[in-house]
């Protein structure tokens, strides 16, 4: 026991969290946007998938990181607009359209990887490119601090903005206010002019590509490859994170990093004499429960609101 308390209060411990909680953030926001217009992301999951293949892929025959990570975000936003298209030209159900989504992209990237590759786990085959790590000036010469918020992945570091850029596009841009208005009243925002099906649509771009830079971090930047359905249930856990910040990007934020830091103690369990499958149940089993709370806390709001009503 003395030995998990002094790795889990250690600044490697809180570096390890950041580090886990970069693709569960930024797909978080992505959930975020779409829920604010109404519209429900549930392909999440298989637009990280996508991005995490293609980043490797583009940057292997470019041998540019950057233009890999151009080329992952590019194939999510494209899925997204799949996703879309099917979704507000044909009405298609949207959950079922992301499960589709999902199914597609565990097996199809399998397939793709194998011909890119000749293997169906990974891509080590490959010379793929990661994405730089950043050293902060001054700020890594500081006790405590500078090994904790400095020498992350660029990504991370984007995850962080974006938690401000997501605020301020909600919060202070017209494309903002109309995304909320048509997430709170579509009638209402229809009767103005507002086109809710093009509002809906470019907040599932937007999704989209927050998820694909998700899913670029895990093999680019958290991994140094792509393995087999490397995502491993992140794109649910965004969505969780999502539904338990409240409705605010802060409260996301907050959510991301709870299921972040229970990552980052599962893996820190991992010097116990415990079976690896329990140990990887803990992100899952934190998801249930937050879900659970959640569930409660809304039960018991909406019944003290129709009281007072």
């Amino acid at each position: 026991m003395a030995d998990i308390l002094n790795i889990i209060f250690s600044t490697d411990f809180a570096f390890s969290v950041l580090r886990v909680t970069t693709p569960i953030l930024l797909a978080a926001l992505g959930a975020f946007i779409s829920n604010k217009a109404g519209i429900v992301n549930i392909g999440m999951e298989g637009i990280m998938l996508v991005g995490a293949l293609t980043g490797v892929i583009v940057s292997a025959f470019t041998q540019n990181a950057w233009i890999g990570l151009l080329g992952a975000v590019v194939a999510g936003v494209a899925i997204s607009g799949v996703l879309a298209y099917f979704t507000l030209k044909f009405k298609t159900n949207i959950i079922l359209g992301g499960v589709a989504i999902n199914m597609f992209a565990s097996g199809g990237t399998v397939f793709i990887l194998y011909l890119f590759s000749g293997d169906k786990g990974t891509s080590s085959s490959l010379q793929s490119k990661i994405l730089p790590n950043i050293d902060i000036p001054l700020l890594k010469d500081i006790p405590i601090l500078g090994p904790i918020l400095s020498g992350h992945n660029v990504l991370t570091y984007v995850s962080i903005i974006a938690v401000v850029f997501v605020y301020y596009l909600l919060k202070k841009t017209p494309l903002g206010l109309q995304i909320r208005s048509v997430g709170e009243s579509p009638q209402a925002a229809q009767s103005v002019g507002i086109s809710v099906n093009k509002v809906q649509c470019i907040a599932l771009l937007i999704s989209g590509f927050f998820a694909s830079l998700g899913g670029a971090y895990m093999s680019m930047g958290y991994l140094s490859m792509f393995t087999r359905d490397m995502v491993a249930g992140r794109g649910w856990i965004a969505i969780a994170a999502e539904a338990l910040g409240g409705g605010t990007t802060g409260g996301t934020f907050i959510a991301s990093l709870a299921f972040g830091t229970a990552e980052a103690v599962a893996n820190s369990f991992q010097i116990l004499q415990l079976p690896a499958e329990l140990i990887g149940t803990l992100p899952y089993v934190s998801t249930v429960i937050g879900l659970t709370v959640y569930a409660i806390i809304e039960t018991k709001r909406k019944k003290k609101k129709a009281m007072n009503s």
